[in-house]
């Protein structure tokens, strides 16, 4: 492992255990990890973390050359992969039997494949696309399921309070997703170099969409942690920050030693389907 990296293996944890083990991969901006999960005994089994990459995707694609671990004949393997090219379709307005229909407001031209994700919480389904290098790595996985890079995030503000502002950490990147009455109103990820520039993304969101303060919970996960810069930023807006720890009967002890929140969007991907 190198600083930027982290492997927590459970001791026990039998590679020829994987048939019955569920691969959850997450590839950001500026990051990739990944969570192996059993089904049958619900242990987490493994968490590897690479933080502040240059390119996640190709982060993810180097180490899958030499991660013996991620070569295991899984049971099923989820992807959550960071894309410009995502948009949320009412589903009202959604369009299953054309999805090429709705590529138009893509930020980016495509021309690889088109992907759909229902969020029938929230009423809208996301289309989208991967970098073309992304898709190709990712043929090899037969059995994968892929998701835009909020899919756990997501699933998580499921269970939160009708109004909220959700933040999610890596160390040089955050997502953000406000839901009022139980609608995503919205939803981007912000590149930040410094304190100073999270605190002007930070004001650019609460007076964009009007966030009305003393109404709208706070919840954030990833990597950040009480009393540093980033915490103390948000508490001159809010009065209060919520650490989301997600709530499953997923023995988590390979994670003890680390702050419950840094893996909760990670983990959650298990529960998307």
């Amino acid at each position: 492992m190198d600083n930027n990296s982290i492997l927590l293996i459970d001791p026990t944890f039998d590679p020829a255990s994987a048939s019955a083990c569920n691969l959850l991969v997450k590839v950001g901006l500026d990051n990739f990890s990944y969570a192996i999960i059993n089904k049958e005994t619900k242990q987490v089994n493994a968490i590897f973390d690479e933080q502040e990459c240059e390119n996640g995707a190709q982060k993810f694609a180097e180490r899958l050359k030499t991660d013996s671990y991620l070569k295991l004949p899984y049971q099923q393997v989820k992807f959550a992969i960071h894309t410009e090219n995502t948009i949320a379709i009412p589903n009202d307005l959604f369009n299953e039997k054309d999805l090429e229909s709705h590529s138009q407001f893509f930020t980016e031209a495509h021309a690889g494949n088109l992907y759909s994700q229902a969020q029938n919480h929230f009423g809208f389904t996301t289309i989208f696309t991967l970098p073309k290098a992304t898709d190709e790595t990712l043929g090899e996985f037969t059995n994968g399921r892929k998701f835009e890079q909020n899919a756990g995030l997501l699933s998580l503000a499921e269970k939160l309070e009708a109004t909220t502002l959700v933040l999610d950490f890596t160390v040089a990147s955050f997502n953000v997703l406000f839901i009022k009455n139980q609608q995503v109103v919205f939803q981007q990820c912000y590149e930040i170099e410094n304190v100073e520039e999270f605190n002007y993304y930070i004001l650019l969101i609460i007076n964009q969409l009007n966030i009305n303060l003393k109404e709208t919970a706070l919840n954030i996960s990833g990597i950040i942690n009480e009393g540093d810069e980033k915490y103390n930023c948000l508490l001159k807006y809010f009065s209060k920050a919520d650490f989301i720890a997600i709530a499953n009967d997923l023995n988590q002890e390979v994670l003890d030693d680390m702050p419950a929140h840094y893996y909760s969007s990670l983990l959650a991907l298990d529960q998307c389907v």
